[in-house]
């Protein structure tokens, strides 16, 4: 990074950075130093417990993840943002959760790809700053790279990584993205929060998976946003009917968190539920060719898992299900089919309704 910033008046700069943030929709700005230490620790802990799984890229990039400055050289402080999406109350997401015969899909997904929105909107935030200052460092991030993005957020003040591992901020909850600017200048940097979540381990005990181990360490192997995103192949079938209906990530420990209920509903336009995904039958989504599922998910991160995991997926939402004629049709239909992975997610969820045959 080299920038052309001679004269600037940083400490006035910083507080401009955050009032052009809020103009430009994000719900915080704060800054932060590249001294992650303390979050390189439980980063070693946790890869050394392979509690990664398959994420290889975890490991990739060894502590560039937590050394900011070894990542991208020259990078002396680091912008990082919350853009709230939470888009619906309450009561809706808990009563297509309770529905077995309808999809879950995580509250984040249903609609624009944030990683677009966010970045869109942060490299708009670098561009007004090269505007005032003139030409300086600056790489945009966006869950796109190896970095420790709630990390960053906690040291910066956004708020504080919960028993979950998910940041919370007091005045809005936890159902928040997170974006980084990292940057060649000075800038003065904010303060952390106080972790404010007490005795309460009302996420840990929700867990369908039990997958957070202990506060603040989850294990990812056994989270349905893992199981249902990252991993490809067979899901384990000790997993499996503790999923539920739980068809694209895991919103259970977010639900139950006290904090929020101070979470606003948000207001941008591009979170907006897409193609009525936020309370689907499962029936229809597994009679979707792969024509159907590209066009459905078209500028949703729901497409980054493919079709195959899809209907594997669904295959075991609709193994939860309770049984009936419907469900056994729509599972038999894909009883055959050409992928393997599909065909033996299929036959465990037709054990689970006495429907035992071969594939």
């Amino acid at each position: 990074m080299r920038g052309n910033t001679c004269g600037a008046d940083y400490s006035q700069l910083a507080v401009d950075i955050k009032t052009w943030g809020i103009e430009l929709g994000f719900q915080q700005v704060a800054i932060t130093n590249t001294n992650l230490e303390q979050a390189e620790h439980y980063l070693k802990n946790w890869l050394d417990d392979d509690f990664h799984g398959d994420m290889g890229y975890m490991k990739k990039h060894g502590l560039k993840r937590s050394r900011p400055q070894d990542l991208i050289p020259g990078t002396r402080s680091i912008i990082t943002a919350r853009m709230d999406y939470y888009p619906e109350y309450f009561e809706s997401s808990e009563k297509t959760l309770s529905n077995p015969e309808k999809g879950y899909i995580s509250r984040y997904a249903l609609g624009r790809d944030y990683h677009k929105v966010l970045r869109k909107r942060l490299q708009r935030l670098s561009e007004k700053i090269a505007g005032e200052i003139g030409v300086f460092g600056y790489r945009v991030f966006v869950d796109s790279g190896p970095v420790l993005e709630k990390a960053l957020a906690e040291k910066a003040g956004l708020g504080w990584i919960g028993k979950h591992t998910n940041v919370i901020n007091q005045r809005t909850g936890s159902w928040c993205f997170l974006g980084e600017i990292y940057t060649d200048l000075p800038l003065p940097i904010d303060s952390p929060v106080a972790k404010r979540c007490g005795t309460c381990q009302a996420c840990i005990d929700i867990c369908p998976t039990r997958a957070i181990v202990a506060p603040f360490r989850l294990d990812a192997r056994r989270c349905i946003s893992y199981l249902t995103i990252e991993l490809s192949g067979s899901i384990p079938e000790e997993l499996r009917p503790m999923m539920g209906n739980r068809i694209y990530g895991c919103d259970d420990c977010q639900l139950v968190c006290p904090w929020n209920r101070f979470a606003q509903l948000s207001k941008e336009p591009d979170f907006a539920p897409r193609h009525q995904l936020d309370s689907p039958k499962l029936i229809d989504l597994f009679s979707w060719d792969e024509q159907t599922f590209m066009k459905k998910t078209e500028g949703s991160a729901i497409r980054r898992i493919g079709f195959e995991r899809w209907l594997r997926n669904v295959a075991v939402a609709l193994g939860n299900a309770p049984t009936s004629s419907n469900i056994i049709a729509a599972l038999e239909f894909r009883k055959s089919d050409p992928s393997e992975v599909i065909r033996e997610h299929v036959l465990w969820a037709l054990e689970q309704h006495g429907k035992s045959m071969p594939i």
